[in-house]
């Protein structure tokens, strides 16, 4: 079962940010929640960068869907990135990266 992330956001903007609602761009955003490079995406948006101790933290919590990685694979092969700079871009683990390398076998 797929958590439903547009309520899920709504209820967090609606509670913490009820301006940024009003916005055409987030309110479309919203409704292209789908996967976790979405909601990677949305977060930057909704949020901006975190900080440093705070997106460590976060990034514990996170897990990846199939398309979600093949994603940031291609957006690596795209922009012609090495595992690092994915790392870095997409607060990512570069051995994480080269482990779904190897697997993807992008």
């Amino acid at each position: 079962m797929i958590p439903d992330y547009k309520q899920i956001y709504t209820d967090i903007l609606e509670e913490k940010f009820p301006e940024k609602l009003r916005d055409a761009v987030i309110r479309l955003k919203l409704e292209t929640l789908h996967s976790a490079y979405d909601i990677l995406k949305f977060n930057q948006l909704i949020f901006g960068e975190a900080e440093y101790e705070v997106g460590l933290n976060n990034q514990k919590l996170r897990s990846y869907d199939r398309e979600s990685i093949l994603r940031i694979l291609s957006y690596q092969k795209r922009n012609g990135l090495t595992n690092v700079q994915v790392s870095h871009h997409f607060k990512i683990s570069r051995n994480t990266i080269a482990k779904w390398k190897t697997i993807f076998k992008s």
